[in-house]
């Protein structure tokens, strides 16, 4: 019951503040130039700020563990292009093809890692390495996908050279890179200027929320709820099924398991969904797996803490 109170104080917040967005944008307050206005906000500025802030205010060569770094970025390698695979012979609608991937492989390790971690240990611990292991990899393969699939996916060379140019270009990926050259350089900004990177990091994560709230739209998403509770199975317990016991045959535990549950078995990012809708994929999809994947979450991670405390793998 304990296990059970904590994942929910930790997943039901988010949930709540989806639910506030949603009845803002209902009685009027909010409407979609907000919407479209936030999620250009997010991508551009307070995410790539997120992330820069995060990686960079970690030792970087102190914590360095390149085994573990390389098991993240490999794992996360193999179920990108595993979901890809099998999307591309399942589902016929390219338009959703893109969103269910991306929602269904990338979990919330940057915003809900970080903070899951600190709660357990008092600290950030392993999460920065997960997060250099996974999240450009999260990033990377999203553009792809992204720009392959969905309303604007074209073909051949074109399509893989608009790949590359994307994932130059993209404010996630330059937030990513510019974090770890802070970390590495050990650059110490001007207290004003830290405080406003801090000021703008801390916008990221409940202005996206409130923005998949006021955007959800819940009979479209009813209509895609097959694709929704598929992508939440895959995400929530088929890769921490999977993968976590290879894990445990490398001899990771504690801090570096937390870790690695929080990579496979987190929540769909909320910046999936402002990826989509900014390079012409399902929005609604996105947003529904998002949702689904939220709630549910209070559960399933509570049941793989449970079972690896149980195990004695976490301490």
């Amino acid at each position: 019951m304990e296990n059970l109170i904590y994942s929910l104080n930790a997943t039901m917040p988010v949930f709540f503040v989806m639910v506030v967005g949603y009845v803002l944008k209902h009685i009027g307050m909010l409407n979609n130039n907000f919407i479209e206005v936030s999620n250009k906000f997010n991508f551009k500025v307070t995410l790539p700020i997120l992330l820069c802030v995060d990686i960079g205010s970690t030792n970087i060569v102190k914590n360095f563990d390149g085994k573990y770094i390389l098991f993240c970025a490999v794992v996360t390698s193999i179920c990108f292009w595993s979901i890809w695979f099998f999307t591309r012979k399942f589902m016929k609608d390219p338009f959703m093809r893109g969103a269910f991937v991306q929602a269904s492989f990338r979990g919330s390790a940057a915003i809900l890692g970080i903070a899951f971690i600190q709660n357990i240990y008092g600290s950030t611990g392993m999460a920065p390495m997960m997060i250099i292991g996974a999240v450009p990899f999260y990033n990377i393969y999203s553009v792809i996908v992204l720009t392959f699939e969905g309303k604007n996916g074209i073909g051949g060379k074109s399509s893989i050279k608009h790949a590359c140019v994307n994932i130059i270009k993209n404010p996630i990926i330059i937030g990513i890179i510019l974090g770890m050259i802070v970390s590495l350089l050990n650059i110490h900004f001007p207290k004003m200027i830290d405080k406003t990177l801090k000021n703008f990091a801390v916008i990221a994560s409940p202005l996206a929320l409130v923005t998949i709230g006021a955007g959800f739209e819940g009979r479209k998403a009813l209509a895609k709820i097959k694709p929704t509770l598929v992508a939440s199975f895959i995400k929530l317990i088929l890769q921490a099924a999977i993968f976590l016991p290879l894990a445990v045959y490398f001899g990771f535990k504690d801090q570096k398991l937390v870790a690695l549950i929080i990579m496979l078995g987190s929540p769909t990012t909320v910046s999936s969904y402002i990826m989509a809708k900014s390079m012409n994929n399902d929005g609604v999809l996105s947003s529904s797996i998002v949702v689904a994947t939220t709630v549910l979450s209070a559960f399933t991670l509570t049941f793989w803490i449970f079972l690896l405390k149980n195990i004695g793998l976490i301490i």
